[in-house]
């Protein structure tokens, strides 16, 4: 019976994980909708999505040490440089996607920060020189011929939004990839909780100076659940549900968020605020997912793994 029970138990957790998994990309996924509902500036959106979401990532700190201590296991929990440098890359990617997100249509502001592992690959091995596959640098070459067919209507006056939106979109990939790349970092010997929660103070001290000159408060009761909204069900459940998983999925499975979470974007825009693709877009869109998929799969640096492994779901 024991070796009965085994798989079985197995089996069940794979598919929580998975269910896990979904669930948080398509939670993410409305971060772009509640930001372009928001009542306040784009950078007090940010703000505000990380400190309302801080008493749940303390908690979810706190837990984790809890267990820790119980297991004997020894991890960094503290402040220090690497995790302000981490909170600064945040910052900077949620200050350039919100803006990007007011400037142009929120599919392609969220499929233009889902560039980031590409971003990561790059960075590798322009930085730390790690090999990179020619299938990798494929794939690079894919995502801009995808990028300029999402971005081609705009040529001629058509599309959602301006090319300036777009541009955002791109510094937007470059910030998260600096992001993630801190992050494959910090994993290994820091917890998930901790580093979500110090990163997250840092974003939201960062974005403060700059929130202040914005509409800072919501006018409405609407204005503050979207701002609840955003915090809870984008920043922590997505977060904490996809973290949840990819701690029980195989690699190849995680995967599978990637594709979701811009996907649902583009689905709930075009449901809730009417932003309709061209078909050239849609195109351009499946080339990026194709061109993404290549390069992870063609170069993913040793170091870099945890991190890449979060780029499933950027926001």
């Amino acid at each position: 019976m024991p070796y009965a029970c085994g798989p079985t138990v197995r089996s069940r957790v794979f598919v929580v994980a998975l269910v896990a998994l979904l669930a948080g990309a398509l939670a993410i996924a409305w971060a772009g909708i509640f930001v372009r509902l928001s009542e306040t500036g784009p950078t007090a959106s940010a703000f505000w999505r990380g400190a309302l979401a801080l008493p749940l990532l303390a908690v979810w700190a706190r837990l984790e040490a809890r267990s820790d201590r119980r297991s004997g296991r020894t991890r960094r929990r503290g402040f220090d440089r690497t995790v302000l440098w981490c909170g600064i890359a945040f910052a900077a990617d949620l200050y350039f996607w919100h803006l990007a997100l007011l400037k142009t249509s929120v599919a392609a502001a969220t499929l233009e920060a889902n560039l980031a592992p590409l971003v990561m690959v790059l960075l590798a091995w322009l930085v730390f020189r790690e090999r990179v596959s020619r299938r990798a640098l494929a794939g690079i070459a894919l995502a801009l011929a995808g990028v300029v067919l999402v971005i081609a209507p705009k040529f001629e006056g058509g599309g959602h939004g301006s090319l300036a939106g777009d541009a955002l979109g791109i510094a937007t990939a470059f910030f998260y990839g600096v992001y993630l790349l801190t992050v494959a970092r910090l994993r290994a010997d820091r917890g998930t909780g901790s580093l979500m929660f110090w990163s997250t103070l840092v974003s939201a001290i960062a974005l403060l100076p700059i929130a202040l000159t914005e509409t800072f408060l919501p006018d409405t009761a609407r204005g503050l659940a979207t701002l609840v909204g955003l915090a809870l069900v984008a920043q922590f459940l997505g977060q904490g549900l996809i973290a949840f998983a990819l701690a029980h999925l195989p690699t190849s499975f995680g995967a599978t968020g990637l594709y979701v979470q811009p996907v649902a974007s583009a689905v709930y825009a075009w449901w809730l605020l009417g932003e309709a693709l061209a078909p050239i877009q849609l195109v351009g869109g499946a080339l990026v997912l194709v061109a993404i998929a290549l390069a992870r799969s063609g170069a993913v640096p040793a170091r870099a793994t945890p991190a890449l492994s979060r780029a499933r779901s950027p926001r």
